[in-house]
């Protein structure tokens, strides 16, 4: 695929461009004019060529971005009225090609509803990768998992909001079920991936959620709560760094309200989190035990919050068992 000689497009750019030749190739004319509307709400015109689609710069020269702010300089706007129907949180740490593909496929399958979507980005992207619609909050470099995660929610303006991982990508309606599924003013926290613990040591994914939808945590790759809960059940602890536990963490804090935790099938495709994959095996381990047993700290022994309610017959809290 060729490039425009004056300009060169960011890496997002270029895998859209990439994926529209393949659509082409295949005569999917529609997903490719998609595709070209895209790359022009990015800042590029698309030229075909015999060799490929060529990125020309449709808007000169970028202004100079804003620097990174400091996370404790983004404002709260939760205690101001609601103005959508729900906001969509993303975050990048790296690999912005993942949140884009994870926007393009939300706003494909939500055409009547008002959406806030917010990335909050900690890793020096281009600014210019996002569609101009997207709230964007660019964060110094380094800024733990859950701080970043705080300044992006406190922007929230949608009645319900969603969290995403960038390997989530929708294959259809994905806020509808979770909207109605919070109208139910008994359910805190849902999402489509739920885990249970026995022992509060070891947590498994639910194989089949039409044996019941509660479920002791929702994990982070997808969930929603309602904006209400955001005060309520208060930010994530900032001393979550790395992303693991922060989620089970979260979702005792939401039950301890009294609310549910329950599973919400909704079309999603999960693709490789990259975050996992590029962590040295020895680190991720380190770091994924140090984040269980903060989670331990505050809910060692709170067998009430979970599904099966009591302590095992045989069981222990000393966190000896705490998942790698």
């Amino acid at each position: 695929m060729p490039e425009d000689a004056g300009a060169s497009p960011p890496a997002a750019a270029l895998e859209l461009a990439r994926r529209r030749d393949e659509h082409r190739a295949a005569k999917e004319f529609a997903e490719a004019d998609r595709l070209r509307d895209e790359l022009g709400a990015l800042g590029w015109r698309v030229v075909d060529t015999p060799e490929g689609t060529r990125l020309e710069s449709a808007a000169g020269v970028a202004p100079t971005p804003d620097p990174p702010r400091r996370p404790e300089d983004i404002a709260s706007v939760l205690s101001e009225p609601t103005t959508v129907d729900a906001s969509v949180h993303w975050l990048v740490e790296g690999w912005p090609e993942d949140v884009l593909r994870g926007i393009e496929s939300v706003r494909r399958f939500e055409p009547a509803r008002r959406v806030q979507q917010v990335v909050v980005d900690v890793a020096g992207t281009d600014p210019s990768v996002w569609p101009a619609d997207v709230e964007t909050i660019r964060l110094v470099e380094g800024t733990g998992w859950a701080t970043a995660r705080n300044a992006g929610l406190r922007t929230s303006r949608g009645e319900v909001v969603l969290v995403l991982d960038g390997s989530v990508e929708a294959t259809g309606d994905v806020l509808g079920p979770l909207i109605d599924a919070l109208a139910d003013p008994g359910i805190g926290i849902c999402g489509p991936f739920g885990i249970v613990t026995e022992d509060l040591h070891e947590f498994h994914e639910v194989s089949d959620p039409q044996t019941g939808p509660d479920v002791d945590a929702i994990e982070g790759y997808l969930f929603a709560v309602h904006r209400s809960m955001l005060a309520e059940a208060g930010p994530l602890d900032e001393r979550f760094r790395f992303y693991r536990s922060c989620d089970i963490d979260y979702s005792f804090r939401v039950k301890d309200t009294g609310r549910r935790a329950v599973v919400v099938p909704v079309p999603v495709r999960r693709h490789e989190h990259r975050m996992w994959a590029a962590t040295p095996p020895e680190r991720r381990d380190q770091l994924s035990k140090r984040n269980f047993y903060r989670f331990l700290e505050r809910f060692r022994g709170r067998f009430d919050l979970t599904v099966a309610g009591t302590r095992p017959q045989h069981g222990s809290d000393d966190g000896s068992q705490a998942p790698g």
